[in-house]
């Protein structure tokens, strides 16, 4: 769930990675990523012109939205995307770590060299 409001591009990337999991009937989709109809039918709207996504009846009368092969393969690259920025972070943090670490050690043989 979402603290701050979502850009346009941040729900869009909700719905693609919604809609990469299985088809959604617009009823599913507004709860799946937790938005009002009238924003998300402007999204799936978008999509579907955009052939990120695709509109398909069922034999019982449903409309569902489904992903096409574009839109897997933004799905995809969103994936990795985040992965990597994931990655990014996670270095980031162990660098800041390691620097504390050693700032802490050094201090640390200051103190026993004080005590000598």
């Amino acid at each position: 769930m979402h603290l701050l409001p979502r850009s346009k591009l941040e729900a869009c990337e909700d719905i693609i990675n919604a809609l990469s999991q299985h088809a959604l009937t617009i009823d599913e989709a507004a709860y799946t990523c937790n938005m009002d109809c009238t924003n998300l039918q402007q999204r799936l709207t978008f999509l579907v012109k955009n052939n990120i996504a695709e509109i398909e009846v069922s034999r019982d009368n449903k409309t569902y939205y489904v992903i096409t092969p574009r839109g897997l393969t933004i799905a995809k690259t969103l994936a990795v995307t985040k992965r990597l920025e994931k990655l990014q972070t996670t270095k980031e943090q162990a660098t800041a770590n390691y620097m504390r670490i050693q700032a802490q050690t050094e201090r640390g043989e200051e103190k026993t060299a004080k005590a000598f």
